[in-house]
């Protein structure tokens, strides 16, 4: 079953003589539970075309459609809400607030929204996390690993039917690189979310089920490696 739906994006910053094509024409679509690679080099649109599908930018031209919704179609209010309420977002940079403790992390987007956390799904997420003993620690207090676990409870923590990463390994180590993969792989099939991960790791990328590659704003291949269908059954 489709869950997103790109048609025809295109971004265009600038104006004349100092226009930048970042997106040209992209469409594509994904299905509920797919696992999504996109790379491409530095400059090919991939993080601009992540924020459009993730609502934080709006494309000069196109649709992007997530379950029924046409998000840019909306208010900035009514897509803050859907944001928070139906996409999770992991950057490179973690974006945890400092001053705010593990669990205070992971529920602040639940918070902003008016809405009561749900103490057993935050002892779920944690215990999942592996930051069970971390739980009252502050940002600075954790390691990268951990720090960017944080960040992906908080991503987790209103069951989001979509997960967008944005090279969420690209400040740490090996060793804490495959652990952050690994979680994020187990979140697709545990919690049954979408995920679509930007990455410049080959290794990374040859574990999702389909690598869409960039270049120049453009999608130059779209490459199914697994089918859903086979993944469920394994």
């Amino acid at each position: 079953m489709e869950i997103l739906k790109c048609e025809g994006l295109s971004k265009i910053y600038g104006e004349g003589d100092n226009q930048t094509v970042a997106l040209n024409d992209v469409s594509f679509s994904v299905n509920k539970g797919e696992f999504v690679s996109i790379v491409g080099a530095s400059g090919s649109g991939k993080s601009t075309l992540l924020h459009i599908i993730g609502g934080v930018d709006k494309p000069t031209n196109g649709k992007v459609t997530i379950g029924d919704i046409d998000i840019h179609s909306q208010s900035e209010d009514k897509l803050a809400i859907f944001r928070r309420r139906h996409i999770g977002l992991v950057y490179q940079f973690y974006n945890l607030i400092p001053v705010l403790n593990v669990d205070e992390n992971i529920v602040l987007p639940h918070m902003l929204d008016g809405r009561k956390p749900d103490r057993e799904r935050l002892d779920e997420i944690v215990n999942y996390l592996g930051l069970s003993d971390r739980r009252l620690h502050l940002p600075r207090e954790l390691s990268g690993g951990q720090q960017q676990r944080v960040s992906i409870g908080r991503a987790l923590f209103s069951h989001p039917e979509i997960l967008l990463c944005d090279e969420p390994t690209g400040n740490l180590d090996r060793k804490n690189s495959e652990e952050i993969v690994e979680l994020l792989k187990e979140s697709n099939r545990k919690f049954g979310q979408t995920l679509i991960l930007i990455t410049h790791d080959e290794n990374i990328a040859l574990q999702a089920d389909r690598i869409i590659y960039m270049e120049d704003g453009k999608i130059i291949n779209d490459e199914t490696i697994r089918n859903i269908n086979m993944k469920i059954a394994e």
